[in-house]
């Protein structure tokens, strides 16, 4: 697509010059910074036509957090998978002794998930609690 034409609409062909003050053209290089993909005349644009801007934030201390809740998923996820194994094994022995065994480690597994779960939760009421309220 050459410059000045836009999808699905007419080409810009009239170009548009305009002074403004310092504090407002830092305010609008601000939002063109916080937009992905966004361009001072295509912000000027929405702003002119009254489109919402989309802006994007990243707070970089939720990194760790979102680092250990990832850790925390995986950890649970193979904790599920040892049990869904057990499981199987359980129900692949006839012998009683043997399905108490993995009847017992199916158990163990199963309290440290329900440990691992609360802990997590945990963490997203602190953060849902951080979130809603700003």
């Amino acid at each position: 697509m050459r410059k000045g034409q836009t999808k699905g609409e007419e080409g810009l062909s009239k170009p548009v010059r305009t002074r403004v003050k310092q504090s407002q053209y830092e305010e609008l290089e601000k939002l063109v910074k916080q937009s992905k993909g966004e361009t001072m005349s295509s912000l000027v644009r929405k702003i002119l036509e009254d489109r919402p801007i989309k802006v994007f934030r990243h707070d970089e201390s939720l990194d760790l957090v979102m680092e250990e809740l990832a850790a925390n998923r995986a950890e649970i996820r193979s904790i599920g998978i040892n049990i869904n194994q057990m499981a199987k094994l359980f129900n692949t022995y006839p012998e009683l002794k043997l399905k108490i065994f993995y009847a017992n480690r199916g158990y163990e597994r199963y309290l440290l998930l329900e440990y691992k779960i609360d802990k997590l939760l945990e963490k997203v009421d602190a953060l849902a609690k951080r979130w809603l309220s700003e």
